[in-house]
């Protein structure tokens, strides 16, 4: 009994109750120090209307936005060559008059707006006849001019390919509607030649015969995808055709030759008689 006494007088002792308001008045004051906080980082009650900046100019819609007390960012460029550079396309949040949503001042919104550039590959037309050449650069939506070289060979094939007056490898990213710079091979006529007869030919031997004769030439291939494919095709058609007896042509007449990797061999299946209708 002499126990729960000492409980009971420890309880109601000013040493306790003096502690225990103390302890309870910190908790409060804690309390309330963080909802006063809270009101204040998170801008309780506070409403402000997104407008919306879809069409407009991103400066434009730089200057209301923090006018309203809110940050931006610029989120992405997209290629839009039909409007003027840097129109907001899209952005986060969304207009308040289309989700009904508000938001608050510090928050950040995010613009998508337009570029008139895109960039493309820049292919690789070194030894590519002007005329093919072109159409590459057009199907890639590509500028170009063409100056011409002399030289001795290669006649009408592309000697070098320039960007902003460097020279550029296929492969690089480009601008899309940049201006690119052909060198192409022009000769005079020449001493005439005989067509060589090309089919049949490996790759390699197709290629050294047309560079021995300094002739333009063209080499195109559907079924190769490595150097080893094109090293083990063989010549399956040319043009100009090969024809026994012909008559010269034109030393720079451009050459087309085709390749293929797997070529099915014609079998030739006698015919099969009916003694039948052979005795008859």
């Amino acid at each position: 009994m002499q126990f729960l006494r000492d409980i009971k007088n420890f309880f109601i002792s000013k040493h306790f109750v003096k502690h225990a308001g103390l302890v309870i008045l910190f908790y409060l004051s804690t309390i309330l120090m963080t909802m006063l906080y809270l009101q204040y980082a998170t801008h309780h009650g506070e409403k402000i209307t997104v407008p919306d900046f879809k069409g407009m100019n991103s400066k434009d819609a730089i200057v209301q936005i923090e006018k309203l007390d809110l940050e931006y960012e610029i989120r992405d460029s997209v290629y839009r060559p039909d409007l003027p550079i840097g129109t907001v396309i899209s952005q986060n949040p969304l207009p308040t008059n289309f989700s009904h949503l508000y938001t608050k001042s510090g928050r950040t919104v995010s613009l998508r707006v337009s570029k008139n550039t895109d960039l493309t590959e820049m292919p690789n037309l070194i030894n590519k006849q002007i005329k093919f050449a072109e159409g590459i650069l057009t199907d890639r939506k590509l500028k170009y001019i063409i100056k011409y070289k002399a030289t001795s060979e290669a006649n009408g094939a592309v000697l070098e390919q320039l960007f902003r007056g460097k020279k550029i490898n296929g492969g690089a990213k480009i601008p899309i509607g940049s201006r690119i710079t052909l060198i192409v091979g022009q000769n005079d006529v020449g001493e005439p030649i005989l067509t060589p007869n090309l089919v049949g030919l490996s790759y390699s031997e197709s290629l050294d015969k047309l560079r021995s004769l300094g002739v333009p030439f063209s080499i195109y291939c559907n079924d190769c995808f490595t150097l080893e494919d094109s090293l083990a095709a063989k010549v399956i058609i040319q043009s100009p055709e090969f024809i026994p007896a012909s008559e010269s042509i034109p030393k720079s007449t451009p050459f087309t030759i085709t390749i293929q990797k797997n070529i099915v061999e014609e079998v030739e299946v006698p015919a099969i008689i009916d003694e039948n209708v052979e005795n008859q």
